[in-house]
């Protein structure tokens, strides 16, 4: 077998000479390597028919429309060592991130606190979480995470010296803010009898009960691409502010939706078809759990194009992504660090009365099935009751040189993300949502105000009503320059 030293990259070679004949003083940047390797893991399941949620009602699907991946990107400055997955899931639970951090540490060598672990958000991925009227699938957690870690260590295998960019430019086009302000007067009903919502999701087009979106979007395309010292692409790790877009996609089916047709455009775009390791083009969510890809403000209801209004958003984010890539200065070295903190917060729980009143209504259903938002409400209100009185969130912040990558296990409304990022201005940052674990949606305080679907209690929405400011100022400190 070779000797180690000679199977280390030129570079090290190179800089030990310059060592050997200049002095340490002089070869310190010399030493400086980046390495870098993506590799995409298929994580569609090999046993049907499965669990699908995102919906109210559970879904069993029989079939694959396109598969499902985790997207795996492993950089490495030398000192330190990190992943990052994207995974073609809905939300992915802490105990089955957990648990899948423990396999890549054992298989990988990566520490499970250099790991960042979300989900997309695709509405129709194999459920592992217990959301509304679905539950995990038997058997896909275990599944998952042995491909996932499978998948890094394959990464590692590939690793090789990079260079490193990042940018961001705007694209407003395909996104919405879906929660719109009642009039005064309409009525504002929620699931557990109340009328007092001042907000709508989903109002429909042209309703007159609405008069302006209650929130802001967030139009940025960030991304953070890797290529080889001789420009090849390694990997594109893009983030928008899109909830999923869905259209397109037989309701019977799986399919990782426009993030994994992102990917493909991309891929298409830097003609990296045929690269070898294989290029990986990785699309994660930003803050958009108040954002989604329709126009209420339209008088009606559009014409979705035959191939698929997902190959459509897709289309037009990486053509803004490529734009980007096209302008980029790539660095052959920056510093990585990893920074965490566990926060502790209140879970919003049912007062007796409404547990009481919960209870009935289940009791009540014809033959125990549940079809109304009431009564599925109601079974979440006493799933909730169950739930410890605070929960820990695990809060997360990556540094790549100059840039900031928050992560937070919620979907997280754009105000959220807009103020992180206009904290830490102008250093660019950007978020990933459904990071580490699920919590549910993050509306702020004034959000929660407002009432609407995002706010009503279930294992979709129960931290307490401050949550989103005391995540934020756990965040805004990770990413300071010098923070512990």
């Amino acid at each position: 077998m070779m000797p180690t030293l000679f199977r280390r990259p030129m570079p090290f070679l190179l800089a030990a000479l310059v060592c050997s004949v200049f002095g340490t003083n002089l070869c310190t940047a010399a030493e400086k390597v980046l390495t870098a390797a993506a590799y995409a893991a298929d994580i569609t399941p090999l046993k049907f028919p499965v669990s699908s949620n995102g919906q109210m009602q559970d879904r069993m699907v029989s079939r694959v429309h396109d598969p499902l991946h985790a997207r795996c990107l492993v950089l490495d400055d030398g000192k330190s060592r990190i992943a990052i997955i994207v995974s073609d899931s809905c939300m992915i639970p802490r105990e089955v991130i957990d648990a899948t951090k423990a396999k890549i540490e054992k298989l990988a060598g990566i520490p499970v606190n250099q790991i960042l672990i979300s989900a997309t958000h695709t509405h129709t991925a194999v459920s592992l979480a217990g959301v509304f009227l679905s539950e995990p699938a038997p058997g896909y957690a275990e599944f998952y995470s042995d491909r996932v870690a499978e998948g890094v260590a394959q990464a590692i295998k590939q690793l090789a010296p990079a260079r490193i960019g990042w940018g961001a430019a705007k694209n407003p086009t395909q996104v919405f803010n879906r929660r719109w302000k009642l009039k005064s007067g309409a009525v504002g009903n929620d699931p557990f009898g109340g009328v007092t919502d001042r907000a709508r999701m989903n109002p429909g087009y042209g309703n007159p009960d609405v008069t302006e979106p209650a929130g802001p979007i967030d139009p940025d395309v960030s991304i953070v691409a890797v290529q080889t010292t001789t420009g090849q692409p390694i990997a594109v790790l893009a983030n928008y502010s899109l909830h999923y877009v869905g259209s397109g996609v037989p309701g019977d089916s799986l399919s990782a939706d426009y993030f994994a047709a992102f990917a493909d455009r991309m891929t298409q775009l830097l003609h990296a078809t045929d690269v070898k390791p294989a290029f990986v083009g990785i699309m994660s969510n930003g803050t958009s759990g108040d954002i989604n890809n329709v126009n209420y403000s339209l008088p009606k209801s559009p014409m979705p194009p035959a191939e698929g209004q997902y190959k459509v958003v897709a289309d037009s984010v990486a053509r803004t992504a490529f734009d980007v890539y096209e302008k980029l200065e790539f660095h052959n070295w920056v510093p990585l660090s990893v920074r965490e903190q566990e926060l502790e917060l209140k879970v919003r729980k049912p007062t007796p009365e409404e547990l009481t009143k919960a209870e009935a209504l289940i009791a009540a259903a014809p033959g125990g099935k549940l079809t109304t938002a009431p009564q599925i409400y109601a079974r979440e209100s006493v799933l909730i009751h169950k739930f410890p009185d605070t929960v820990k969130l695990r809060l997360q912040a990556i540094r790549i040189g100059k840039l900031g990558i928050a992560a937070i296990p919620c979907e997280v409304f754009a105000e959220i993300g807009l103020a992180i990022k206009q904290h830490r201005a102008p250093a660019p940052t950007f978020t990933i949502e459904l990071a580490n674990g699920y919590n549910g949606y993050l509306p702020t305080p004034e959000q929660h105000a407002l009432g609407g679907y995002e706010t009503w209690r279930a294992r979709s929405s129960y931290l307490e009503v401050g949550a989103s400011v005391k995540i934020q100022a756990v965040i805004d400190e990770l990413l300071k320059d010098g923070a512990k």
